[in-house]
């Protein structure tokens, strides 16, 4: 799996979406065109409004890129953001997906068979 960080970002919505588009999909698109099969884009957090071009973008380099998968992860702490990674990894129907991470929770979703 390869990991494309995209930071910093502004912090209005649409600046952020024109700073992505601008600086950041070309860097995707290189990745993805070279033969990686999995991209997680990792955004910093974000509120509701980067959700939508956050979602969107993920969804449009996904189904351009099929069978390959890209997925995005917004926020986390470190933690959080390798267990997810390592999720992703092993779940190779996920693809298209802006999952939001939260430093706290619930715990495991998904306890490992023993």
């Amino acid at each position: 799996m390869v990991t494309l960080e995209i930071q910093p970002l502004p912090n209005l919505p649409s600046a952020a979406a024109a700073t992505f588009h601008h600086e950041f999909l070309p860097q995707a698109q290189a990745i993805l065109t070279s033969g990686a099969q999995c991209l997680t884009l990792l955004f910093g957090a974000g509120d509701q409004t980067h959700r939508n071009w956050r979602l969107a973008a993920v969804q449009a380099l996904a189904l351009e890129h099929a069978p390959g998968r890209v997925n995005a992860l917004a926020g986390g702490n470190t933690a959080t953001v390798a267990a997810t990674l390592a999720y992703l990894e092993a779940a190779d129907g996920v693809t298209g997906q802006y999952i939001p991470l939260a430093d706290f929770g619930a715990g495991p979703v998904i306890q490992p068979l023993e």
